[in-house]
């Protein structure tokens, strides 16, 4: 998946910040790595609403079921955001991916406490609209 890290090498890397400051900078920087989006997708059918930032989230799979992501934000921490999501949903199929509570995961590592409630409830949308995509692509 481009140049994001698997999801044992970022919680390892999360884990080495010394503070949240520290943590957004690296969010910050994994979002510098998504992939782009495809031409053409930059569009309404692929603009996440709910979100106070404009999002667009792209989902693709291949004749081997593999799943491929493409997205992007106008706002530097939600690209790092789409990109923890993307490293999350990394290698899973569409089942997996639909299944897969990504909300526990955050509040594991306390993301969800250090969001604004805004930036909470785009990561709510984000997740909802990748399992919708996902169905659909069953």
């Amino acid at each position: 998946m481009s140049d994001l890290p698997n999801r044992e090498k970022w919680l390892r890397n999360f884990s080495r910040c010394r503070n949240w400051e520290e943590k957004y900078l690296y969010i910050i920087e994994l979002g510098k790595r998504l992939p782009l989006l495809p031409l053409g997708t930059r569009t309404t059918n692929y603009l996440i609403s709910g979100c106070q930032s404009k999002v667009w989230i792209v989902m693709h799979t291949n004749d081997n079921g593999d799943v491929k992501f493409y997205g992007d934000s106008d706002a530097a921490i939600v690209k790092g955001l789409i990109a923890i999501i993307f490293i999350l949903y990394q290698g899973l199929t569409l089942n997996e991916i639909i299944k897969l509570d990504i909300n526990l995961f955050f509040h594991e590592i306390s993301l969800i406490k250090h969001l604004t409630p805004y930036r909470s409830q785009g990561l709510e949308a984000i997740v909802k609209n990748i399992r919708t995509q996902a169905i659909s692509l069953l």
